[in-house]
């Protein structure tokens, strides 16, 4: 229940950051951008289940974000017209996506992954593979002294 609710938060959260920015700044047709967003929505879910609590927040962000950008690239070059500025688009959008991703990610770790913060997560520091050095002065002199010498 929990991942079905996290997919449709997702959904919600990438359809509508691509009806803003495809649709307020470049005039493509709302059906036009469901239908990304549904593609994209899927394939960065299969995405996250699998790369979040291997890599940690950051490192899934961006490769959602450079998910996002490849998937509206690709689609839009055959759904958008001619006159749309292709590559803005993609970018445009991929940076809002990727920007809602952050706190999407924040709310799986939290609500759907369980012992997501363990060291096999590895962005985190494994404390346990660190070598360290001790230093410290010496309780007895080497050298005897001279009371002990006779």
């Amino acid at each position: 229940m929990q991942y079905t609710k996290a997919f449709f938060i997702k959904l919600a959260l990438t359809i509508g950051m691509l009806l803003i920015v495809l649709g307020l700044f470049f005039n493509i047709s709302i059906m036009d951008s469901i239908i990304i967003g549904i593609v994209l929505t899927f394939v960065a879910f299969v995405g996250d289940m699998i790369v979040l609590p291997k890599v940690g927040n950051m490192i899934a962000a961006t490769g959602d974000l450079l998910l996002a950008f490849l998937v509206v690239w690709g689609m839009g070059s055959y759904l958008f017209d001619e006159g749309v500025s292709l590559l803005s688009a993609a970018l445009l959008s991929s940076l809002f996506i990727g920007g809602g991703e952050l706190y999407y990610h924040r709310y799986l770790r939290d609500h759907v992954f369980v012992n997501v913060d363990k060291p096999n997560n590895f962005s985190r520091v494994n404390h346990s593979h660190r070598l360290q050095m001790e230093v410290a002065e010496e309780f007895h002199d080497l050298q005897p002294k001279e009371s002990d010498k006779k």
